[in-house]
């Protein structure tokens, strides 16, 4: 029997927020006998997925990732670093081309910083190791009121960045990915339902 493990936060009014960005709202209604539920968000709303747009300016946007980029075999590693430098990831991609950062973050209901973020140099090294995918626990891959050079870095060969993640129920190692965003047509970023498929 095939088994899932959710990495997605529930959607709500209450899910963790980046300082400036909206917070969700979601309002229900009764209309002639069924109900509607009407939704106000960010692009980056809960669990999300940025594409390269969202830093570049260049039209690859969340509607145009390939879908072989988001859905296939990643890994997990956990770290208690709040720097995320080469020391912290060398030794543990071997080959992966997918990659989900898990931290102390994943416990968090509400924003703080200093949050775990990668620094350049790890942004540059898992690109060098031929890395395409990086996802986070965090409110950002990169530290607050960073310069965007890790989104930039991450992003610039066609990859994507997936933020926000809830890891706290998955251990660390190897599994099956499925990240979907939602299909927003040139959009920078939509919100995703990622799950992670336990292989033997």
């Amino acid at each position: 029997m095939v088994r899932y493990l959710e990495a997605t936060r529930a959607l709500s009014p209450g899910v963790v927020v980046y300082p400036g960005d909206v917070a969700p709202g979601v309002t229900k209604r009764s209309r002639e006998g069924f109900l509607i539920t009407d939704l106000s968000l960010s692009s980056h709303s809960g669990t999300h997925i940025d594409a390269p747009d969202h830093y570049l300016f260049d039209g690859r946007t969340v509607d145009r990732l390939p879908i072989d980029l988001l859905i296939g075999p990643c890994r997990v590693i956990e770290t208690t670093a709040t720097e995320i430098g080469r020391e912290e990831l060398e030794g543990r991609v071997d080959g992966a081309t997918r990659l989900l950062l898990k931290t102390w973050f994943s416990r968090r209901t509400r924003f703080v910083a200093p949050f775990p973020a990668l620094t350049p140099a790890g942004a540059s090294y898992l690109v060098n190791q031929g890395v395409r995918l990086v996802g986070t626990d965090a409110p950002s891959i990169e530290a607050d009121g960073a310069d965007g050079s890790v989104h930039r870095t991450l992003l610039g060969l066609g990859g994507a960045v997936i933020e926000l993640l809830d890891l706290s129920g998955v251990p660390p190692g190897d599994y099956g990915l499925i990240a979907l965003p939602l299909r927003l047509q040139g959009g920078d970023g939509a919100p995703a339902r990622v799950v992670l498929e336990v292989r033997p």
